[in-house]
């Protein structure tokens, strides 16, 4: 089992920033991918960007130049600064690692872009 703890979801004005982090703890192995994916209401769950063990990274068309992950492997933490916010980017984020077969989702953080 894997546990997943985000943090760092709240409110910001159009143009503004935030990081969100994501902390996974268990049974970890040394390959994983990790990611976020976001949700809006009446919208399916989106990848918006990914990143392996390698630091290989995957991004969403609409975040692409404006959004960053990263990730600390000897914390097994992964980051997503957000800059540039647009009111569009306005959802739920979710954690996401996958690990062989097993997929793990976190609980979700707010995201709100208002003015």
């Amino acid at each position: 089992q894997v546990q997943l703890v985000e943090s760092g979801g709240g409110l910001r004005q159009p143009g503004g920033s935030l990081r969100l982090s994501c902390a996974a703890s268990g049974s970890i192995r040394s390959f994983y991918v990790m990611g976020w994916y976001r949700q809006a209401p009446g919208l399916q769950r989106e990848l918006v960007a990914r990143i392996s063990s390698g630091g290989v990274t995957t991004y969403a068309d609409s975040v692409k130049g404006r959004f960053t992950i990263s990730r600390d492997n000897a914390k097994n933490t992964v980051y997503l600064q957000m800059d540039s916010l647009k009111y569009e980017d306005t959802a739920v984020y979710y954690c996401n690692f996958n690990q062989a077969t097993n997929t793990y989702w976190g609980q979700g953080t707010q995201v709100t872009v208002s003015s």
